[in-house]
């Protein structure tokens, strides 16, 4: 190639060599450079090439801005534009612990299908203190305004809540639903974007609901779906053991919530089974 001033896949042809074990790829350069931006970038995400280039300079890495770019280029370290939707943040105070009936609910959707693949949507409500289900609504749409009816019900029959968790669904960022915490004077937290465990009561309740109910049905309507969604219901709420409430249903730690206000979620769960979820206790 320098004698004969030909291309590369000329010369492989000519001397019979795989163009691949020519074409290797050259080590990056400015490897302490490089490590350099990616410590910072991992730090301060938002940050540009222009300030990243500022903290090098105050390590002592000091170069030409085109420089600067290209590196920072290769390296994959452009800030992504956001284009999302504004979230509502809801309290900023801390996330109360569930001590009694009414201190925390906490609401999420799931989906499923009834007939011939139709939607179905399924709003569930829970009493994160004693783990009770207060209501499956289940239809092909439901709004946050349909939301803020079923809370309003629910009030009526439970008494008003001290806080609501969930998620940045549109459902619950609408205004109806800001505009009934307001009234209600309800803090309402909104746990991170994708990080559900946040939320773990509720996405807890969600795999039951979909082992033990959704994944084992078929429904052939609406009006067939919401019947057994009431059925369903009444066994998780009146039936069903908890191990979490020492085997007893929600329906009977409300009841023992009621008689003694001072009886704790750990109170319920047998000596044995508490010391060894606290893990002071090994098998």
């Amino acid at each position: 190639m320098r004698d004969y001033e030909i291309s590369q896949r000329r010369a492989c042809v000519l001397i019979g060599v795989a163009p691949k074990t020519v074409r290797r790829e050259r080590p990056p350069d400015h490897a302490v450079i490089r490590e350099a931006m990616r410590e910072i970038a991992g730090v301060r995400r938002r940050f540009g090439y222009r300030r990243v280039g500022v903290m090098l300079e105050r390590k002592g890495h000091i170069m030409n801005h085109k420089k600067l770019y290209r590196l920072y280029r290769e390296e994959g370290l452009s800030v992504r534009r956001r284009r999302g939707r504004k979230r509502a943040r809801g309290s900023r105070t801390p996330m109360p612990v569930p001590l009694r009936p009414n201190d925390r609910w906490s609401m999420d959707f799931v989906a499923d299908t009834f007939g011939a693949s139709r939607r179905l949507r399924i709003l569930a409500i829970n009493d994160d203190a004693c783990r009770e289900n207060l209501c499956l609504v289940g239809d092909t749409s439901i709004s946050g305004v349909r939301v803020a009816r079923e809370l309003d019900t629910l009030v009526r029959l439970y008494g008003k809540p001290a806080c609501i968790v969930s998620d940045n669904g549109t459902e619950f960022t609408s205004r109806a639903i800001l505009k009934w915490a307001s009234e209600n004077r309800v803090e309402w937290h909104y746990i991170d974007p994708g990080k559900p465990q946040q939320n773990a009561f509720i996405e807890s309740f969600n795999g039951s609901l979909r082992d033990e109910f959704l994944n084992e049905e078929l429904f052939d309507s609406l009006a067939d779906a919401r019947r057994k969604l009431a059925v369903w219901r009444y066994d998780y709420n009146n039936v069903r053991p908890h191990s979490s409430l020492g085997n007893r249903t929600p329906a009977q730690a409300r009841r023992a919530f009621l008689h003694d206000g001072s009886v704790t979620p750990d109170a319920l769960v047998p000596v044995e089974q508490h010391e060894y979820q606290t893990g002071r206790l090994s098998l």
